[in-house]
């Protein structure tokens, strides 16, 4: 059975070797990075089916870390961190991680949060074949794994740009740009609304998103059409 790739970005030596073995006993393959200022260049060589990932580290911090790092990783990051609070929580959900751990590390709690998120990772990847969207430009609808979508014309129009454009960033310009004669009244955060309204519709709403991906600061993307 193949194993999983997990990166350990950790700078205490003592935790990411106590860490990596424990995670190779229960038959992971971790490789373990100790410097923020390489992990990125770590991510887009390796791009492992997970990373673990210490806020507090040299060179570039875990925060920085995951915000960029999310502008082409699609995979879970599970963050280490020594605060347990409401703020620190919402703040690393916005920055793009998927779950957190506070140390000190329990190492039955770490294998079972990787187990949660490898496992969602996986049914989301085996509902979602290649090609499961389909656009139909003379009766303006669109079938998803077979299934008619209900969509209004403003989410149609949307989901048509990025169906052509699948595998490219769409700018939320270019969004409004793709809707304008419908509604006059588009923004940011209008954009944003229905592209949430999309990723229900499509069974996508929960990250990381397999369908229509966010790339932070530009706009969006279709990863699987």
């Amino acid at each position: 059975m193949q194993r999983n790739n997990i990166l350990l970005i950790e700078d205490d030596a003592e935790i990411s070797r106590l860490t990596a073995m424990y995670l190779d006993v229960e038959g992971y393959s971790v490789t373990v990075i100790d410097d923020g200022a390489l992990a990125l260049a770590a991510i887009k060589n390796q791009n492992p089916d997970l990373i673990v990932l210490d806020l507090m580290l040299p060179g570039l911090s875990g925060m920085e870390i995951c915000k960029q790092a999310r502008e082409f990783y699609q995979h879970p990051i599970l963050v280490l961190t020594a605060c347990n609070d409401d703020v620190s929580e919402v703040s690393l959900l916005k920055m793009g991680a998927d779950d957190y751990i506070v140390k000190p590390l329990r190492p039955h709690v770490l294998v079972a949060r990787i187990e949660a998120l490898l496992r969602r990772t996986t049914v989301n990847n085996d509902a979602l074949p290649s090609h499961a969207l389909t656009i139909n430009d003379e009766t303006n609808q669109a079938t998803f794994k077979g299934k008619l979508l209900d969509l209004t014309e403003s989410e149609f129009k949307m989901l048509k740009i990025l169906h052509s454009n699948v595998g490219e960033v769409i700018s939320r310009e270019q969004c409004c740009q793709a809707l304008r004669g419908i509604d006059y009244d588009f923004s940011n955060r209008s954009i944003d609304m229905r592209i949430s309204g999309l990723r229900k519709k499509l069974g996508d709403n929960q990250m990381p998103y397999q369908v229509i991906m966010t790339i932070r600061n530009h706009g969006y993307k279709l990863i699987n059409g």
